[in-house]
């Protein structure tokens, strides 16, 4: 999904509040005018940066995966030399609000160490073990050098850390294609939908998983990981001769792996919605099968699951309690349960030659739409809701009579609700004439897609909203906070207690709205 115009404000209040206001200008260039080298920065930005300020904020801004470096091959006999360009990464951005979440993911599966480190590499961007572990050193509650590596391994090993990418991807020739980058392709995946110019980046950027996720450390070493070439064939080898992804000391850099993060948010996310609509036992078995099929998925937004067996389902699950406490039979219930459809549930799983495929599409489409419902409902009231839903159910173009026959509603009223609902960008219209009717018809349809953009740049304007108020309250109080609480009374006391009903509240909102801001734009 394309970035929407608050969505752009909003990622750039991020990058004021975390590198100030002239990182923000550089950011805000790249995510307005796309794909440009540091001098076209400099001379773009609506503030006065030399080149020099420039090259530092895309170097800073780098460090913190926020941004990525890359070039484009010159056409065929040019002489010229390819140009450096940078393009912000407006995900990513979005990502330095949700580091709380992505914490507590790390924690609940790997425990509070693994969390520890990773919350060293989530402020910080990218660090070597060695940096880890002078870090661990400056703080109160030191883990020591060894808890460090052992954290560091697990979190390789389940992929919520990677080794970073490329620094400066070189594309090849646009008129190339997507589908000549890679020899030997099947014919299906030849004529797959084109590639957009930030995937084709990534892409190039991302090594192959044999280097991404080294986790066999060195014996006898406490500050490198082995990275075995001869492992890795000619064909799939994407690093240049000169190990891009260490430091000076020939240390492994390593950052956070933001796909895996979101990946479990979006798995979590799909149980819940499991749960909800149908019962726990059929939450249990798609938590199964998540697990299941999470190492085959290749992205963290991807619409169908791998086909699997019963037996390895019923394998994964029983490894927890809940799960001990099902038989084969209740779990085939389940699955029966989870591969029905209805009038207003889709199948969650497909069934297919006694294999189970997970359609994440369906189970986050049903979220999507009770979202999109519900915001009707406080916008536009009861009547306004019912006719959406119809619409939402019938996905083509219906007249305005058959609407209000549906939605029980009074057929004097409807147009004008229904009108309210057009200007707002919920609804398309389109006018039907009529030989020897003077007034046309009009025809009314949901365009989800559209609805989906409009609601999330709703979205990034109430969140952006939120994180203003929270920033005004924290300055208007700045003197009272620097005072040690111990020391507070009465009025002062009382005032500090004010601010703390307010941060949580606000941070609290700003939290659960971003759930739905993933539910659109991530998962």
């Amino acid at each position: 999904m394309t970035t929407t115009e608050f969505g752009i404000v909003y990622a750039v209040h991020i990058i004021t509040s975390h590198f100030g206001s002239v990182a923000s200008k550089v950011c805000e260039c790249l995510l307005r005018r796309g794909p440009l080298s540091s001098r076209e920065i400099s001379r773009l930005a609506e503030s006065d940066i030399n080149h020099s300020k420039v090259k530092d904020i895309l170097y800073l801004l780098i460090q913190h995966n926020c941004v990525q470096a890359f070039s484009i091959e010159p056409p065929d006999g040019s002489e010229s030399k390819a140009t450096v360009q940078y393009i912000a990464l407006f995900s990513n951005i979005l990502h330095r609000a949700r580091y709380n979440k992505f914490s507590k993911v790390v924690n609940e599966e790997l425990g509070s160490q693994c969390s520890g480190v990773l919350d060293g590499l989530l402020s910080n961007g990218r660090l070597t073990l060695e940096q880890l572990i002078d870090r661990d050193r400056d703080s109160k509650k030191q883990m020591g050098s060894e808890a460090i590596r052992d954290s560091l391994q697990k979190l390789v090993a389940a992929r919520f850390v990677e080794r970073v990418p490329s620094p400066e991807p070189v594309l090849g020739n646009k008129d190339e294609g997507p589908a000549q980058k890679k020899r030997g392709a099947k014919p299906s995946k030849i004529f797959k939908e084109p590639e957009s110019l930030d995937e084709r980046i990534l892409e190039a950027a991302t090594p192959v998983d044999a280097i991404r996720f080294p986790f066999i450390f060195e014996q006898g070493s406490s500050s490198t990981v082995a990275d075995d070439d001869s492992n890795i064939s000619e064909g799939k080898r994407k690093q240049p001769e000169v190990d891009y992804t260490s430091g000076p000391s020939n240390e492994v850099i390593w950052r956070p792996n933001f796909e895996e993060l979101i990946r479990r948010l979006r798995h979590k996310a799909c149980v819940e919605i499991v749960k909800e609509r149908r019962d726990e036992g059929c939450a249990n078995v798609m938590k199964a099968m998540l697990e299941v099929g999470r190492s085959q998925e290749k992205k963290a937004k991807t619409d169908k699951s791998v086909p699997m067996s019963m037996g390895s389902i019923y394998e994964e699950l029983i490894k927890t309690d809940a799960g001990r406490e099902m038989t084969q039979e209740r779990v085939e219930a389940c699955l029966e349960q989870l591969s029905a459809t209805s009038s207003y549930l889709p199948a969650f799983v497909i069934e297919s030659d006694g294999s189970y495929i997970v359609d994440f599409k369906s189970i986050i489409s049903v979220a999507q739409k009770d979202e999109m419902e519900s915001v009707v409902m406080r916008r536009y009231g009861k009547e306004a809701f019912r006719m959406f839903r119809y619409l939402s159910q019938e996905d083509r173009f219906v007249e305005t009579d058959k609407i209000a026959d549906a939605a029980l509603t009074e057929k004097k009223d409807t147009p004008q609700i229904l009108l309210k609902m057009w200007k707002d960008g919920y609804l398309h219209m389109q006018k039907l004439a009529v030989t020897g009717v003077y007034i046309p018809f009009l025809l009314w349809k949901v365009n989800k897609l559209i609805v989906s953009r409009q609601m999330l740049d709703e979205m990034y304007h109430a969140s952006l909203n939120l994180s203003l108020r929270l920033t005004h309250e924290t300055d208007s109080e700045k003197e009272l906070l620097l005072l040690p609480m111990e020391k507070l009374e009465g009025a002062l006391k009382e005032r500090r207690n004010k601010y703390r009903a307010k941060s949580v509240l606000l941070t609290s909102a700003r939290f659960k709205l971003d759930d739905a801001i993933m539910l659109f734009h991530d998962f």
